[in-house]
């Protein structure tokens, strides 16, 4: 393995980690999509700050692009203020025609600067680590790396030291604004570094990326546990493998780099709503599956503990009857009869079914209740 594919996997693991550190509280606060919408209007700051500068290294660029994004926000909530839209059909509303005035103004007027709506969507991780930086004539790595890692630290430094006031504003904001915490203020500044992960990114990794590692990990870590803190690591772990195993990939199929990547973060979060412990989709069908043997089984005992001391017992309490009686299919009743039996609840002695010392003690309590 080469020094450049080792650069790219953790150019692409860092830029995973900064994105799914804020991209849980976006999917915590339901507003994954928002990251989509500011990930595209920041080129509108980008393109107007780079007019005024007339230089793509600017820092202003990276101002630029954080305040379109909180401009981006604050005209998604004043159209959803209204009531006469829905917060989805806003973000729907502010971030196409945002994006499509710089795509305007880049064809326009900088057809002849390396500032193309390509990279900005799709970016070209082939190609960091060929832009790097030098200090005192030493090679000291690819400039995407300290971009990155810089945006990563930023993130790190705000989810930390904010980690009680995020938490609160993210679950209660009512509360948080009446013990002081500022949710707004809290709000905003989680957009503001929203923006400046988008716009770090771009060179590196794309739009398409960011959004797909500000969203997918996470939603795929909050299947997995209900800690907030959790979740956090989680994501940032899925994000890594998605990061490398996403690499390899396109390296096996001689494939785009970041498609490949947006395509394993998809992958990791199929297989977490598939095979997540407690919410998965297995787990949920295997949840009802017991749930509904359980209730047959409180109905079976329920139902011989009934006819028991009848004249009808024979007839009722015969195994050949539960599907009349029950209104279960043959198959069913003598799949839960042979649970039932495994339990120790029911005894079956020439097709008559009858109660052991546990299975009455079932029925009493259902009786009971």
């Amino acid at each position: 393995m080469s020094l450049a594919q080792i650069e790219i996997q953790i150019i692409a693991s860092i830029v995973a980690v900064a994105c799914s550190l804020l991209g849980v509280f976006l999917v915590l606060r339901r507003m994954a999509m928002m990251s989509d919408a500011i990930s595209h209007t920041v080129l509108l700051g980008i393109v107007i700050a780079f007019f005024i500068t007339k230089s793509l290294s600017s820092p202003l660029l990276l101002i630029g692009a954080a305040l379109m994004g909180v401009i981006t926000v604050s005209l998604v909530e004043l159209l959803n203020r209204t009531q006469l839209v829905r917060e989805d059909a806003a973000i729907g509303l502010v971030f196409p025609a945002i994006f499509s005035i710089a795509v305007i103004l880049i064809s326009r007027f900088a057809g002849d600067v390396h500032l193309d709506t390509d990279a900005v969507l799709l970016g070209e991780l082939a190609f960091a680590p060929f832009n790097r930086i030098k200090l005192f004539g030493l090679d000291i790595g690819p400039e995407a790396l300290y971009t990155a890692g810089g945006i990563l630290v930023l993130n790190l430094i705000f989810v930390i030291v904010f980690y009680k006031e995020l938490k609160l504003a993210t679950f209660d904001p009512a509360l948080a604004a009446a013990l002081g915490f500022l949710p707004v203020v809290i709000h905003y500044a989680l957009m503001t570094l929203v923006s400046l992960t988008a716009v770090g990114s771009f060179d590196a990794v794309g739009s398409v990326l960011v959004v797909a590692f500000m969203i997918a990990p996470p939603a795929a870590a909050y299947l997995l546990t209900d800690r907030l803190s959790r979740m956090l690591v989680y994501s940032a772990l899925i994000g890594i493998f998605s990061a490398v195993s996403g690499y390899w990939l396109a390296y096996l199929l001689d494939a785009s780099i970041a498609g490949s990547m947006a395509t394993m973060t998809g992958a990791s979060f199929l297989i977490s709503y598939l095979f997540a412990p407690e919410r998965g989709l297995l787990a949920q069908a295997r949840r009802r599956q017991n749930q509904r043997i359980e209730f047959a089984l409180t109905m079976l005992t329920m139902h011989i503990a009934n006819h028991t001391a009848a004249q009808e017992a024979e007839l009722e309490n015969e195994v050949i009857h539960l599907n009349e009686h029950l209104k279960w299919t043959s198959q069913f009743a003598m799949e839960v009869v042979g649970i039932a039996e495994r339990n120790g609840l029911v005894n079956q002695k020439n097709g008559l079914l009858t109660l052991t010392e546990n299975g009455l003690k079932r029925a009493s309590q259902e009786f009971s209740n």
